[in-house]
C-alpha cells in the first residue's frame, strides 16, 4: 500500500531545511560550537562570487561546489559528469505527474489508494491522485532523478537556499553513481514494506549528508550531535497548505523515510563514519522495523514469513484482488495509531514479526473486504493485541450489531458486512466485510480451529468459549488439549448454559 507514486521523485521542502538549520544550530549549543556554527552557517549559504552572474551561471556554479563538498563528506567519489537543471513550477507539476505515471499505473494507484481505504488510513472517497500532484509540487525544491541521472532544483528558490537542498540531493546523485538507487530500492518488490525501508535508507543517508554540510568549518559532524527528535520539526511542515489538509497517514509516511530514516543512518554510522554507508547498501533493512530499531538491523533479525491463502475460488467471480502485500511495523504502528493513539500503538506495533494483507473488491458494488494475519513475538503479546485491536476495530465500524466476544475472538456485523477478529498462538488474523461462512473458510485454510460459534437465536442457550488447560511437565500451564492437538497447544470449548 505504497502511497508514493514514484521511488524517483526525492521530495525535501524548503522550510524544512530552514527548520533543520535552526535546529542544528541549537544542537551547536548544546555542544559548545555555537559561534562556530553560526559562522559556518552563513558561509555555506553564501552566493559564489560574481554577484552579475545569471541565475543559471550561478546555480551551475554553487552546484558543482556543493557537488565536490558532498563527495569529500560521504566518501563518494563523482564517477561521471553530473546534468544541473533549473526547472519552473509549471515544470515540477509536470515532472510529478510524468513519475506518477511512470512508477505506478492507474489500477495500481487506485489499489493502493483502496487499501489504505479498507485499513481506515484515509477516507472513503479521497483524492488520492489529484491530492498527491497538489503536495508534492508545493513542497519540492529539489530532486535527483536516477533515470535522467539529472538534478533539478526549483527557480523560485533563492541562490541562498538552494544550497541546502543540494546539499541533499547530490548525495543522491552521488549513491546513485556508486549503487544505482532506482534499481536497488525497486529490488525490494513485490515487498512494500521493505522497498519503503530502502527509501528511508536513501532519504535518512542524504539527510545525515547535509547535516554534515552545515557543520562544516565546526570540527563536529552528526556523529558529534547528541541525540534529538527530528519529529519536532513536523511543526514547522503543518504550515504547508497542502500538508494541513492531508490525512494523518500522508503526513507520517511523508517525513518516516527522512526522519526515521535518519535517525537509522545516524546510529548504523556512527561507530565508523561514513565508511559504513557501502555495507548498507550491500546489505540493505528488510523492513521498517529495522529502520525503527537501528539494533535489530545490527542483529539481523529477518522477518518472519506469513502467508494467506486464496480467497478467490469462495468469493467467485463478483470479486476482484486489487492487492496483496505486507504492511509492517511501520503500517501496522499507523493502523493502531489511527484508532488508538500514539501512546498505546508503538509499543504494540513494537512487537511485530511479520504480516500479510489481501484486499478484494466486489466488481459491482465496490465493496471491500479486508484479509490480515499478523505474527508477534509472544503468545502474551498477541492476547494484549486481541484486546487492543478488538476496541480498534469498534472504534473504526460505529455501526455495529450483534457483537460477540470470546477469549480470544471477536465478532460483529456491519452494514458492509462482518468483522472478524481471532487469535492463535503467536498470530492474528481479521476478515472485515464479508459473512461467518468466508471467515471459517479462511481459518479452515490455515489449519486452525474453528472459531466459536454465536448462540443461533437470542433468548435461548448462550454459547460461551472456554480456554482447556493443560499442565505441562515443567508445572506451568499451557493452553492445550489432546483431543485438539495443534502447533501452539490450543483448543476451544462451547460450554452452553441454559
Amino acid at each position: 500500500m505504497r502511497i508514493w507514486y514514484s521511488a524517483s521523485v526525492r521530495i525535501l521542502s524548503q522550510k524544512r531545511f530552514l527548520f533543520f538549520l535552526s535546529t542544528l544550530a541549537l544542537a551547536a549549543v548544546c555542544i559548545g560550537s555555537t559561534d562556530q556554527a553560526h559562522g559556518q552557517q552563513a558561509a555555506t549559504v553564501a552566493p559564489p562570487a560574481g554577484s552579475d552572474a545569471t541565475p543559471n551561471a550561478k546555480f551551475t556554479a554553487a552546484a558543482d561546489e556543493v557537488l565536490e563538498q558532498m563527495s569529500e563528506i560521504t566518501g563518494l567519489k563523482l564517477q561521471t559528469p553530473l546534468k544541473k537543471t533549473l526547472r519552473s513550477r509549471d515544470e515540477i507539476r509536470a515532472y510529478v505527474i510524468k513519475q506518477m505515471n511512470e512508477d505506478k499505473n492507474p489500477s495500481e494507484r487506485y489499489a493502493g489508494q483502496r487499501s489504505a481505504e479498507a485499513f481506515g488510513l484515509i477516507p472513503k472517497g479521497f483524492d488520492l491522485d489529484t491530492f498527491m500532484v497538489e503536495l508534492l509540487t508545493e513542497q519540492i525544491a529539489g530532486l535527483y532523478d536516477p533515470k535522467a541521472h539529472e538534478f533539478y532544483i526549483a527557480d523560485w528558490i533563492p541562490v541562498a537556499d538552494q544550497r541546502m537542498v543540494m546539499a541533499h540531493e547530490l548525495t543522491h546523485a552521488l549513491e546513485d553513481q556508486h549503487f544505482q538507487i532506482e534499481d536497488w530500492v525497486k529490488a525490494a518488490r513485490p515487498n512494500d514494506d521493505a522497498e519503503l525501508a530502502r527509501e528511508a535508507v536513501l532519504e535518512g543517508s542524504a539527510t545525515a549528508a547535509m547535516i554534515d554540510f552545515l557543520l562544516q568549518g565546526t570540527g563536529r559532524s552528526l556523529g558529534d550531535l547528541p541525540d534529538f527528535d527530528p519529529s519536532i520539526l513536523v511543526g514547522d511542515l503543518m504550515d504547508s497548505p497542502a500538508l494541513q489538509k492531508a490525512p494523518r497517514f500522508i503526513k507520517d509516511a511523508l517525513v518516516f523515510p527522512y526522519f526515521s530514516g535518519l535517525k537509522f543512518s545516524a546510529a548504523i554510522l556512527r561507530p565508523s563514519g561514513w565508511s559504513g554507508l557501502p555495507g548498507v547498501f550491500s546489505k540493505p533493512p528488510l523492513s521498517t522495523q529495522q529502520i525503527l530499531h537501528p539494533a535489530l538491523y545490527r542483529s539481523g533479525k529477518v522477518p518472519a514469513p506469513v502467508t494467506l491463502p486464496s480467497m478467490e475460488k469462495m468469493l467467485g467471480s463478483d470479486w476482484t484482488k486489487l492487492e496483496e502485500n505486507t504492511l509492517g511495523e511501520f503500517g501496522w504502528q499507523e493502523v493502531l495509531k489511527q484508532f488508538l493513539g500514539d501512546e498505546r500503538a508503538k509499543p504494540l506495533s513494537a512487537a511485530w514479526d511479520g504480516d500479510r494483507y489481501i484486499v478484494y473488491e466486489q466488481r459491482q458494488t465496490k465493496r471491500l473486504l479486508l484479509v490480515t494475519r499478523v505474527r508477534l513475538k509472544s503468545e502474551e503479546v498477541t492476547l494484549h493485541f486481541f484486546g487492543q485491536y478488538s476496541e480498534a476495530l469498534e472504534k473504526k465500524h460505529d455501526r455495529r450489531t450483534n457483537l460477540f466476544r470470546r477469549p480470544s475472538f471477536f465478532s460483529f456485523d456491519t452494514p458492509d458486512g462482518g468483522a472478524f477478529l481471532d487469535c492463535w498462538g503467536f498470530e492474528c488474523v481479521t476478515m472485515e466485510g464479508t459473512t461467518r461462512n468466508m471467515f471459517d473458510a479462511l481459518t479452515k485454510g490455515l489449519a486452525w480451529p474453528l472459531a466459536p460459534q454465536p448462540p443461533p437465536q437470542i433468548g435461548l442457550k448462550t454459547e460461551k468459549t472456554a480456554m482447556v488447560f493443560a499442565p505441562m511437565e515443567n508445572g506451568m500451564v499451557r493452553l492445550g488439549s489432546p483431543q485438539a492437538p495443534n502447533p501452539y497447544n490450543i483448543v476451544r470449548a462451547a460450554d452452553h448454559l441454559e
